[in-house]
């Protein structure tokens, strides 16, 4: 697991504490990429995947560059796996490491290289492009 995290994701991780009930239904908006989530203890389903990317500091060449964040908000009994990312035609001008985050297909990209995700953990990566990509996910599968 990398743990790459700039303030402002720390301050969201935070504020997502009071949702980490296993036995309540919440509502999480996630102002940065808008919309809310429902999530319900002990189901698993894609809403239990949430995405944060925030700008940080750009490459020397004056690339821009983002972290992103992706974490299982589940606390218990909720495993996610084959986690799949709308990702438009992702590329990165920083090298990531495959295994945590890779284009596959136009608008597919495989985070944890499929592994599962536990519940309440998470991953972090940096790319480096002249925008943001707008990362939403697109399925996972449950155990």
């Amino acid at each position: 697991m990398v743990s790459h995290m700039d303030r402002r994701s720390k301050e969201r991780a935070r504020s997502l504490k009071p949702f980490f009930n296993a036995c309540s239904h919440q509502s999480i908006n996630d102002g940065n990429e808008g919309g809310a989530m429902n999530r319900i203890g002990g189901t698993c389903s894609k809403d239990n995947i949430v995405i944060f990317q925030g700008p940080t500091t750009p490459l020397p060449s004056g690339i821009p560059t983002y972290t992103v964040q992706i974490l299982n908000v589940c606390v218990a009994g909720c495993s996610i796996s084959n986690i799949h990312v709308r990702c438009g035609w992702f590329s990165s001008a920083r090298l990531i490491n495959p295994r945590l985050f890779k284009r596959i297909f136009f608008d597919d990209c495989l985070v944890n290289n499929g592994d599962a995700l536990g519940p309440g953990e998470s991953l972090s990566f940096q790319y480096a492009n002249s925008f943001r990509y707008p990362l939403s996910v697109l399925s996972v599968s449950c155990f």
